[in-house]
Formats: structure tokens, sequence, C-alpha cells
């Protein structure tokens, strides 16, 4: 039907003397690369001939009739102008058109970024652009996350975009990516977009100052001490990398960041083949950088004091040996007397006695690591063997108590193996305690053979026991109560007869009697006669 509609339209005769037009249809057509475009040559010329079409794309007529040609193009893949010509009454005309193709970018991608950027330092994003046309249209964006940072076109085959960027800290971990706009819609299409895969940026902080080590200045072989490294100030402190190390041993380190601070506690312990002069080693990395310290650490072997006894429990008169040693560059020292040199032992012999029972034998150390002196003590004590005695100045040999009185008989006894100590009465079987208290009487009077005696032997000393009997008590205690009620008889009378006179006024005595007989005085001494006295 449009066909048929179309031929009509063209058939249509003219006026003589017109000036004839040939339409190509559809005007400056823009469509994708590589699409189909269907092209209608028309005129309105009567008395036309064939029409063609003109143009280095392919074709293929379609459609044909009196004053029109109908054809394909394919694959049109850039920009180009189509010619439509005809002769009409033997003129020729023409008529064209401008075909504009767009086509998308083909690769758009954002460079790579620093592994690491520090914060507070610049870094340039750069996008690069292949294909994409019209270029006039061609806008490249740069971003961050949906953020624009930049929007610039592109002129270039290939095109590349840059932009700086200040790196922050809240740039860690962000997405940059780049997109570019194709803008078709002045042409009634619409807005292409083409955007690149992301990329991850990871900013750092990491100051110039080294950690702080802590560590000791010496440690003793086979043995273990903490070291700890902080580093203050570095961002992200989770990404920082730590080694630790004693010489070229690595430490199992624990790590742990708090904020902006990083620390890392290791055990080190010594080896018999690291003495001497070492290292400890502190690295901390981000970002590709690293920040490093060092302690001196001196690793020594100090063995000793060892404190020998030739016999360690020896008999009373033995002669006995007392040694002290130490590893070597060590220098001892046994009671006040040091050894001869370092590394070679110290002694002293003895004649073993009663006194050097429990006796202590000290012996010091000294090493000297790097300038310092380290010290060790170790001692030994000796047991003496000696028989049984008894202390004379706590045991007197002559006891003088008296009967029924509670005592106790202070008897001491010493010696090693430690003696038992018992106190028996001559002739017979009768034992007294010793140093506890013991009821005295005089059937304890008498002579005692007090005997400490051990393993070692006996020891006896001789007590004498001299208990006074005590005379009766019961004479001097009747006179004691007679007196007594003696006494009270007379203040209970001197209390009657006072009681009396207050009653009477007066009293006579009569001096004949041995007693004390009360009268009772006159009526004119009642009333006021002076008593007469006793003669």
């Amino acid at each position: 039907a449009c066909w048929t509609l179309l031929l009509c339209c063209l058939l249509t005769p003219g006026v003589q003397g017109q000036e004839f037009l040939l339409r190509v249809e559809p005007q400056n057509p823009v469509l994708s690369a590589g699409g189909s475009l269907f092209v209608n040559c028309s005129t309105d010329c009567p008395s036309s001939e064939k029409i063609a079409l003109e143009t280095s794309l392919s074709k293929e007529l379609v459609a044909s009739g009196m004053g029109w040609a109908a054809f394909n193009l394919s694959n049109v893949t850039g920009n180009s102008r189509i010619l439509c010509s005809v002769y009409c009454n033997g003129s020729q005309i023409t008529g064209s058109s401008n075909i504009t193709v767009y086509r998308l970018p083909e690769r758009v991608e954002l460079a790579p970024l620093p592994p690491w950027q520090p914060v507070g330092q610049n870094f340039t994003l750069r996008c690069q652009v292949e294909g994409g046309s019209p270029r006039t249209s061609l806008t490249v964006v740069l971003l961050r996350w949906e953020e624009e940072l930049s929007r610039q076109p592109a002129v270039e085959e290939p095109a590349e975009v840059t932009a700086p960027v200040l790196a922050s800290r809240g740039d860690h971990g962000a997405p940059f990516s780049c997109r570019t706009e194709l803008d078709m819609q002045p042409q009634g299409l619409g807005l292409f977009v083409n955007t690149s895969a992301p990329r991850q940026l990871r900013t750092f902080v990491l100051p110039m100052t080294p950690p702080r080590l802590v560590a000791p200045r010496f440690l003793e072989v086979e043995t273990s001490w903490p070291v700890d490294c902080t580093l203050d100030g570095l961002f992200p402190a989770s990404e920082a990398q730590v080694y630790l190390a004693l010489g070229d041993q690595m430490l199992n380190a624990t790590v742990m960041n708090h904020g902006d601070t990083l620390t890392a506690t290791a055990t080190a312990t010594a080896l018999a083949d690291q003495e001497g002069a070492r290292e400890i080693v502190c690295n901390v990395t981000l970002g590709g950088e690293r920040r490093e310290a060092r302690e001196n650490l001196t690793i020594f072997s100090f063995l000793g004091p060892i404190v020998n006894l030739s016999e360690p429990t020896a008999p009373e008169g033995s002669t006995v040996t007392v040694s002290c040693m130490a590893g070597a560059r060590v220098q001892v020292t046994l009671d006040g007397v040091p050894a001869a040199a370092p590394g070679q032992p110290a002694q002293l012999q003895l004649n073993a006695t009663e006194s050097d029972d429990g006796r202590s034998f000290f012996c010091s150390a000294t090493l000297e690591v790097d300038g310092e002196f380290l010290h060790r003590n170790s001692s030994v004590q000796l047991r003496v063997l000696y028989g049984p005695k008894i202390d004379r100045a706590t045991c007197p040999q002559h006891l003088k108590w008296k009967d029924k009185t509670t005592h106790v008989l202070q008897c001491q006894a010493r010696g090693n193996p430690y003696p038992e100590l018992r106190c028996l009465k001559e002739g017979s079987s009768r034992e007294v305690p010793v140093g506890i208290p013991f009821f005295v009487n005089v059937t304890h009077n008498g002579t005692y053979q007090c005997q400490a005696s051990s393993s070692r032997g006996k020891y006896t000393l001789v007590v004498v026991m001299d208990i006074e009997a005590g005379s009766s008590h019961f004479v001097p205690v009747f006179v004691a109560v007679l007196l007594t009620l003696g006494v009270v008889t007379i203040v209970l009378a001197l209390m009657y007869v006072f009681r009396e006179h207050k009653r009477s006024g007066s009293y006579h005595v009569r001096e004949e009697s041995t007693y004390l007989p009360l009268t009772s005085m006159q009526p004119t001494e009642a009333m006021g006669e002076e008593p007469s006295r006793a003669e």
C-alpha cells in the first residue's frame, strides 16, 4: 500500500515549465555503526528516466517505478553522503543526504591506581577511551563513588583524560571509575553511557619516627624474655605488617592495634648457639614503606656457682674440703677468698669441730657482660657428727628446794644426732622430768645421774637435790585465831559501854573487878555534879 501511494504521488503530472526536484529520504539520518538504512529517491518530473543512487556503501535496489526508486543500504560503518540522480526532459537533477554513524566506545578503562597512596599527596586518575563517535558528542567523566571529580570531552583517538586527586583517609577503600557519555539526544536518540570497571584506592599514613622497641640488654641461654614493639600514628594500623626477630631467628609476634597505635609482642628465647652479641629487630611495613628499630642484645651463659662439700655430713675431727666453681669467665669467691682467676674454682679445708655443725659456706660468682657485672650467690651447710654433751652452765649440779613446791629441772643436752636426756635417781629407777614443771617433795631428796645418749656415745652429769622439810603450821594458826577472838570480844564490849554512856550520861568503873561492870550514876550526878574518877 505504501509503495502504491508513493507511486501515485510520483506519477502526478507537473505543470509545463516548472522546475522539478529530486528528493532523498530520509534526510541526514543518524544510525549506529554497522546498521542498515532504507533510502527512497523520488522526483515530481513526469518524464523522468531511471533514478540512480551513487554511494560507496553496499546498496540493493528494493523497488522502483515511474519517478521513484527505493534502495537498502547495509553495514553502514562510517559517515557517508549519498546522491540520487535522474534525467528529466534531458536535464539531470540530483538530490543528496548525509548519513551520520555513531558508535559507542570500544574500550573505557581507568588506569591502575597506586598500590598504596600516602595521605596528603596528589595522585592522578587516568581514563583511556578507544573508539566512540561522533567525538563532538562524547564526554568522559571521572568518578569517586558517584561523585564527579572531572568532566572533559574526548578529543583524540585514543583519548586519555586525567585529573589530579588529593588523597585523604576517607579515600581508603573508595572505588574510582570513569564513564563515557555519548549524547545523541539532539538527533532524537538518547544518552549512551559506558562505565569502566572500578578500581579501589588504598591510602596510608606512616610516621617518619621509628618504632619504640623494648628489649632486654642481656639474655641468658635457655631463658626467655618479652619483647615489645610499638608505633603510633599509622593508618590503617590493622593493615600494617610487623617483623620481629632475634638475629636471624624470626619471633612469633602477637600484633594488636588500637586506633592509630600498633603493638607487637613476642617472647625471645636465647639458644646456646646464639651466645654473643646479637640484635633485636622490629620492622613495621605499610604502604610499601618500612620503619625499623634495632636494639643490641648480648646472649650469655652463666653457670653456677656450685658449692660442694667433700663430706656433707662429717664426723668430728675429720678433714672437710669446700669447693666452689662456675662457668668460664666467671670469678668466684668462697667465704671471702677469691679464686686465682676467672673460670677457676675456689677451695678451703677445715677440721670439723662441734662449732662447725650447721655452718654455712657462701660462694659468690661475678660475670662481666658488656660492661655490666652480674652476680649470683650459692651456699651449702655442713653437718658435723659429734657426741652428746650437757651444758653445765644451764644444768646446776646442786639444787636446794623446799618440800611441796613446784620447780623445773633446767638441763639441756646437745649433740648430732640430737641426744636423749634422762635423769635417774641413784639406787632406784625413779626418773624426774627435765625441762617441764613438777611437784617436789621430800622423796625427791638424793643424787641423780643425768645422762645424754645418742648413737655417738653417752655423757653423764651428777645432780644433787636437797629437799628441805617444812615445820608444822598448826600452833601459829591456833594462836592467831585466839588473839583474833579476844580482840573482837573487847571491841564488842567497848561498843556496848559507849552506847550505855550515851543513854545515862556516865559510868562507874569498879577498880577491884577484873571485868568492866557498868553501874548507874546517882541522881545528884545526873543533875550536873562532877562524877568521881576511879583511883
